[in-house]
């Protein structure tokens, strides 16, 4: 069958289930899509935290290192599933929590969504206000719109703008790079005594930037031909964010390290001074783009599951008309956030981080074990839209599985809002995300098994053989 041919107009499809027929594009574009969302001003900010948490920069780097393998491989394996699928990340939950029960998981994926969108809205709104010379909340305003404009447009022409910018950011951030490692002295940097605790707590921080991407990874894959094979999606996926990743939190890290209290104080301005002279009008334009690449994937996540946990309570049709009243529903309450949150940016967007790590990777851990070890890839499409379908309306053995996860997370936790009683105990690290993700996924995995073993399988739909 030939591939559907790619179009830039508005996207048909939102939450429903994409046909054969309708599947286009190449693989290779997740490499672009996620190297391109990685290629910006927020990941700087994150690798920086490594540095002002209280690591040394040598050991900072190798904190930024692991935790992006880390972490990367469970985004990753949620994004070989939209080729699968066929169906946007979150509406796939109700084939584990039930019809109604992927609610619960769903309201809390709106609320990261818009948490990024802000985060990232004040800087981008940074740079703007600096390069115009407009206040920082009208340019907040203005970087909100872009990005409302391409999510209403959706799927095709967000591939289309991530392919175009990663290149220009390839070569602008090499060129940053260069002029950050040449341009200062690292042999002087203080270096703190090494604390196994705060090397813990940064790999978390780093690995939850990766694993916060699973509840919407997938929706970037699934208008790929469906004979897409496992292995292709995920390493495209894991090698465009890693490698990203990396880089851009690597330099923060080093930025950080030289500047201190410049870099915490402004963190665009110091790194577009980077350029030099006569420069930094042309990267300030790249921090901007950057941002809507990056905020546009948040403002897209939250149509897609926002339509997803209302259409579970009252079914209606999503035309255009809805598309833009939910796209700019989230712009306007985002942007909000962001306003309002501006003052105390890089301390607010910490705790933000760490608050998150403790609700989405339980939901990974259910989502994966039951994708790749319980129905192993193949699931009934039709069940998915159906509340009196085979995947029930509440899932009550998930959503326990779920919460007690959480529960046996709080004891590990290290955040300024809330600390643990074992934290002290293992010299301040916060483990919490892989308490939650071994706990949540081998208790999922007893439970779904043995359930299953009870009745008889279920009804599916044929899938398309695989193509390696």
């Amino acid at each position: 069958m030939s591939q559907a041919r790619r179009t830039f107009g508005v996207e048909r499809r939102s939450i429903d289930f994409i046909p054969e027929t309708e599947r286009h594009g190449k693989v290779r574009s997740l490499f672009t899509l996620w190297f391109s969302a990685n290629m910006q001003i927020t990941t700087v900010v994150t690798g920086a935290l490594a540095v002002s948490i209280g690591l040394s920069l040598g050991w900072a780097i190798v904190a930024i290192v692991v935790g992006n393998l880390l972490g990367g491989i469970f985004m990753a394996l949620h994004s070989a599933q939209g080729p699968r699928m066929g169906i946007p990340q979150m509406i796939q939950s109700r084939a584990q929590f039930g019809y109604f029960g992927a609610i619960l998981p769903l309201l809390l994926v709106i609320v990261m969504y818009i948490g990024f969108f802000a985060s990232s809205g004040v800087l981008g709104g940074q740079a703007l206000a600096a390069w115009t010379g407009l206040p920082v909340t009208p340019s907040i305003i203005i970087v909100a719109i872009i990005c409302t404009a391409l999510a209403i447009f959706g799927y095709d022409l967000i591939h289309r703008y991530e392919g175009i910018v990663s290149a220009i950011f390839a070569i602008g951030f090499l060129y940053l790079t260069i002029r950050l490692l040449t341009g200062h002295s690292l042999a002087k940097i203080p270096a703190p005594a090494f604390s196994l605790g705060t090397f813990l707590l940064v790999i978390s921080v780093i690995a939850t930037w990766q694993l916060t991407y699973g509840p919407y990874v997938a929706d970037y894959s699934r208008y790929l031909p469906a004979r897409t094979s496992i292995a292709t999606s995920f390493f495209s996926t894991y090698a465009g964010s890693v490698i990203s990743s990396i880089w851009m939190m690597g330099f923060g890290a080093v930025a950080v390290a030289i500047a201190g209290a410049q870099f915490n104080t402004d963190a665009v301005r110091f790194v577009v001074e980077q350029a030099g002279p006569g420069l930094a009008f042309i990267f300030y334009i790249l921090v901007v783009l950057g941002i809507i690449g990056a905020n546009v994937l948040n403002l897209y996540g939250v149509f897609l599951s926002s339509t997803t946990t209302i259409a579970a309570l009252q079914r209606f049709s999503i035309d255009l008309r809805t598309r833009i009243f939910f796209v700019l529903g989230a712009a306007i309450v985002g942007t909000a956030v962001a306003v309002v949150g501006q003052g105390n940016f890089v301390e607010n967007y910490t705790n933000f981080l760490l608050f998150l790590l403790y609700f989405i990777i339980p939901w990974s851990g259910i989502n994966l074990v039951d994708f790749y070890l319980i129905r192993h890839e193949v699931y009934d499409i039709d069940a998915i839209f159906d509340p009196n379908g085979i995947y029930g309306r509440v899932n009550w053995r998930a959503l326990l599985v779920y919460v007690l996860a959480i529960v046996l997370e709080l004891p590990f936790v290290s955040t300024t809002i809330y600390t643990g009683p074992l934290v002290a105990v293992l010299g301040g690290a916060d483990i919490a995300w892989i308490v939650g993700l071994l706990v949540s996924a081998v208790l999922y995995y007893l439970l779904a098994r043995a359930h299953t073993t009870e009745k008889a399988a279920p009804t599916v739909i044929a899938e398309t053989a695989p193509e390696d």
